[in-house]
């Protein structure tokens, strides 16, 4: 065990021996990763939200592949899509502050000082579909069987989470362990509540298709397996007056159809068989929707600015794979791969290229590290790439015409170093004589036009990549059991990282099938840095952690960097109307309503009658 190790078990022990501290904060509305909630105790709705957006129409939106359970918790089967509505959780995200979650489920926080602990107070009201209340035992029912029998990434998220007890009627308090970790109360309040009179009846880790039983906006209305699912809004939802629920869920209907791919999606949405599509592709934005109803206005086109943290997206190395263990390997791949060209030539300069896991926000790395930055980074000296220390990560780069022969010079000496050689027009293991293979794996046909240039660089270095695409079920099947080389993967942040970073990098998550650590990382200086992300006491110690964090995943080469884009990318047919203000950190759609005028309009117009709904 190093001396850093050793000094961050040492101070999580301290931290672990000391007596309970008094809440610091007795029976508030809401709570802050760090400062002060934006909206006070009695505030009335969200600035984003309009609190008197009118109720009722369908709107019909659209998923590709299949489904074959409505239980989304497990790692069983194919969840179907917008399961999330049909149930409520203790606390509901504001998305226009970095990270504050307000009361749902529960009326009242109490959090010490030190937040080793924290409790939540359920409302009086709050009630499950069947009419029964929601008690703290139902809150433990769920901590437990999450953390027992969910799916994987619950038993990362929820690893510092101990237990939870009973505190009263109305009360429940989860105990925190393993060290500071200032967004636990956070964690768990993001946690979806679940009956446990209707779950302990029922084999919470096996497929289903019945509906189970919940709390929220929304219940299932109508399933057809694998092709469709419809919701319905609960008209006597009991939290519909809240502050958090004011002016948002107001459709009346939700319902989604299942499509094969995404091009025979985009058709059906031009034809009206559904009403809303955010785009992903640039090549679709830009040239799909040359058609009669957008240039008449019955399709409505928009790009809608964020302030969101884009992420990390990336073709991704499976580490463990012996092929891509050698990291000279991996960052000689990159070099293959021509972003400047394929910006011009597919993506219609839409795209500005990533250079950090965290871009499009303060805590993305830039230049050299910082003194703070060097506070973090320095004890691990020697655990870490050099290059962390003396270099701004920049990924390789050309001048888009194609030719990338001098970067392909760079890659071919990371080989050899790496102990491949270039042999009768293959490049081989020198000790072996094992080609080097692999195999890139695709979800949709839309990625092939950008790994095959790709694979056709990189057979310029007699290197065989074989580009296979398959179904929406099977990728995610092979991707749970990291049964693949190397993948397309999108690796999400929020304004606010904390305890999602170890089912991101942390090698435990590692070996747990369906964590998000698909790329295989195991080390021990990444764990350290994810530790003192979490346990950070404010946010400008955040801030530093997570650059240092950064630095050192970037350096890793455990991706190929893709591309971000720094608005939503939303098209419609046009009988919405949304909220002057919109969220910074979100897009937003719960808060959108039909509206009449608009929707009478484009009926007027003739517009295709499946739109009108």
């Amino acid at each position: 065990m190093g001396i850093f190790i050793r000094v961050l078990a040492a101070a999580a022990f301290a931290w672990c021996s000391l007596p309970a501290a008094a809440p610091a904060a007795s029976g508030v509305h809401a709570l802050a990763m760090h400062g002060s909630p934006k909206y006070g105790p009695s505030f009335t709705h969200f600035e984003y939200a309009n609190p008197d957006a009118p109720k009722g129409g369908e709107v019909r939106r659209h998923a590709i592949g299949t489904f074959d359970t409505l239980n989304g918790l497990s790692l069983k089967g194919v969840a179907a899509a917008g399961l999330g509505g049909i149930y409520d959780t203790l606390l509901s995200n504001a998305d226009d502050e970095a990270f504050t979650e307000y009361g749902l489920l529960a009326e009242t926080i109490d959090v010490p000082d030190d937040r080793s602990w924290v409790a939540f107070t359920l409302r009086k009201d709050a009630r499950w579909h069947d009419g029964k209340p929601v008690t703290p035992e139902d809150v433990i029912f769920t901590l437990d069987i999450l953390k027992a029998k969910g799916h994987p990434s619950f038993r990362a998220y929820y690893a510092s989470v101990e237990k939870a007890t009973k505190e009263g009627d109305r009360k429940v308090r989860f105990h925190f362990t393993g060290g500071p970790n200032r967004e636990l109360p956070l964690i768990v309040g993001q946690m979806p509540v679940l009956p446990k009179h209707y779950w302990e009846k029922r084999e919470f880790d096996k497929t289903t298709l019945t509906p189970p039983l919940g709390s929220g906006p929304y219940r299932i209305q109508t399933v057809d397996a694998g092709r469709s699912i419809s919701y319905a809004r609960v008209q006597d939802y009991w939290g519909k007056d809240l502050p958090v629920n004011r002016g948002q869920h107001n459709f009346d209907a939700i319902r989604y159809d299942y499509y094969r791919d995404t091009t025979v999606a985009l058709e059906a949405f031009k034809a009206g068989e559904y009403d809303f599509r955010p785009e992903s592709s640039s090549k679709d934005w830009a040239t799909g929707y040359d058609v009669p109803a957008v240039k008449e206005g019955l399709i409505a086109k928009e790009e809608i600015r964020n302030e969101l943290p884009t992420g990390m997206q990336g073709f991704a190395y499976n580490l463990r794979r012996p092929l891509f263990q050698d990291r000279r390997v991996r960052q000689a791949l990159a070099y293959a791969f021509d972003f400047e060209w394929s910006n011009q030539n597919l993506f219609y300069g839409q795209y500005t290229r990533t250079r950090s896991y965290f871009s499009n926000s303060e805590l993305a790395s830039r230049g050299l590290p910082s003194p703070g930055e060097l506070k973090v980074l320095e004890p691990l000296r020697g655990r870490i790439p050099e290059e962390v220390f003396t270099r701004e990560y920049e990924p390789p780069s050309t001048d888009g015409s194609g030719q990338i022969r001098q970067n392909l010079g760079e890659a071919m000496k990371l080989l050899n170093e790496a102990g491949w050689v270039f042999k009768d027009k293959k490049l081989v293991k020198q000790t072996t004589g094992e080609p080097f293979a692999f195999e890139i794996l695709l979800d949709s046909p839309a990625w092939e036009r950008i790994s095959l240039p790709f694979a056709k660089n990189l057979e310029r270095l007699g290197i065989e990549a074989k580009v296979r695409t398959v179904d929406a079920a099977q990728y995610q099947k092979r991707v749970e059991a990291f049964d693949f080389d190397m993948t397309v993967d999108v690796f999400g942040q929020s304004l606010s990282p904390g305890n999602e970073q170890r089912d991101l990098w942390g090698s435990m998550a590692a070996g747990e099938s369906g964590s998000r650590n698909t790329i295989g990382i195991k080390d021990p200086a990444v764990d350290a840095l994810v530790d003192l992300v979490i346990s950070a006491p404010d946010r400008e110690s955040l801030i530093e952690r997570t650059r240092a964090l950064d630095r050192v995943l970037l350096w890793g080469h455990y991706v190929i960097p893709h591309w971000h884009i720094r608005s939503f990318r939303v098209a419609y047919w046009n009988k919405f109307s949304r909220p002057a203000v919109s969220p910074k950190y979100a897009l937003g759609f719960d808060d959108w309503w039909v509206d009449v005028r608009k929707a009478a309009d484009l009926q007027s117009r003739n517009a295709p009658l499946k739109s009108l709904r």
